[in-house]
């Protein structure tokens, strides 16, 4: 593969800190622009980040002298210097559509950790291991911003990505009636560590803004299918979702309920687990987890501090599968969520674009 330059918008954030991290030594990636608001503007990324540097490893070496852009003022420049950009800011929704797609009418695609451009019709939010293949719809974006390069990919949202592995390994061959999942979100997931939030030790809050109806809704997006140049979500599975801030630094735990048109037995459900692979383990892309879902037999697995980063945190960890009163079946599983659920899963989401052609 080719060495791609690549852009962080918004490299002060977590989510930020965590692409800097993963992508300082990326085989294919390499880092040419860090870019954030008009404040931090103009100094070096070091000085901006000291302080509030939240990631367990160092500020990478390549990058501590960085001097950031600004995000919008120095978009040509930046659009100028790179390949693409991975986008992780926090700005009101829509001034952050405003500002992917005028990266993307640059001709500098956005592979983004937004949430703002989910719904866009013809924006691809993808689970590379889950649906590849709306990549497709690409094309007809391009029609839509007039460009030959430019276009805009998301990623989904951290919470959905343990369960929607889990279902997505059984849907096709079972069918899913209906979903009830209750997630457990690490204080990360709200750009938090423990010094700064200190009133979530000890202690859980029961509610997580805009997080219910996003867990419900974008997995639909993901089973979707795509006609006349759009994604068209599914109408099924029926899913409801609660989702709760814990205690933990990283990682959301989910507890699934699910019904199936055809009841599998146990025995086939872990079989399908066991051998579930997608597209980034075929193609061997430098994030793919060598197994995309681990099941783990015992019965207190998995564990958030235990398990959350199998297989460099871009595995999925399932366990306590069983029959349930009311739905077919229940189980556990985890995900890390600002490794497979935001920088990660950006990350290969990318490296998937980039083997298909599209960044090309």
């Amino acid at each position: 593969m080719k060495k791609y330059s690549v852009g962080v918008i918004g490299a002060t954030g977590m989510v930020g800190q965590r692409f800097v991290t993963l992508l300082a030594g990326h085989p294919w990636f390499e880092i040419k622009v860090l870019a954030a608001s008009a404040r931090s503007a103009g100094k070096n990324y070091g000085s901006l980040v000291s302080g509030k540097w939240a990631m367990t490893s160092p500020i990478p070496e390549s990058v501590r002298d960085m001097i950031v852009l600004d995000a919008q003022a120095d978009m040509d420049r930046i659009a100028s210097q790179v390949d693409f950009v991975f986008c992780a800011v926090n700005m009101k929704k829509e001034d952050i559509k405003a500002l992917e797609e005028a990266y993307a009418r640059r001709e500098c695609p956005v592979i983004s950790n937004n949430s703002a451009h989910r719904f866009t019709p013809d924006v691809p939010m993808i689970i590379p291991e889950i649906n590849p293949g709306h990549a497709e719809v690409i094309a007809s974006q391009r029609k839509r911003l007039g460009t030959k390069r430019g276009f805009i990919a998301v990623k989904s949202n951290c919470s959905i990505q343990g369960y929607v592995a889990a279902l997505g390994a059984l849907k096709e061959k079972f069918g899913i009636k209906s979903v009830l999942t209750c997630t457990y979100q690490a204080i990360s997931g709200a750009g938090k560590t423990f010094e700064r939030w200190p009133e979530m030790v000890d202690n859980l809050i029961p509610y997580i803004g805009g997080e219910e109806e996003k867990s419900q809704l974008e997995p639909l997006k993901v089973w979707g299918t795509l006609e006349n140049g759009v994604i068209v979500p599914a109408t099924r599975p029926v899913i409801t979702a609660q989702c709760l801030r814990v205690p933990v630094t990283d990682g959301h735990m989910a507890a699934v309920f699910v019904s199936f048109d055809r009841k599998p037995s146990e025995s086939e459900i872990l079989e399908c687990w066991k051998n579930y692979s997608g597209k980034p383990q075929a193609l061997k892309l430098p994030s793919a987890p060598q197994q995309y879902i681990t099941y783990f037999e015992e019965d207190d697995r998995p564990q958030t501090k235990l398990d959350r980063d199998l297989y460099g945190g871009m595995g999925i960890s399932v366990g306590r599968l069983r029959p349930d009163t009311q739905y077919d079946y229940k189980f556990v599983c985890l995900a890390h969520n600002t490794l497979r659920g935001a920088a990660g899963g950006a990350v290969l989401l990318a490296e998937l674009l980039c083997a298909e052609g599209y960044i090309d």
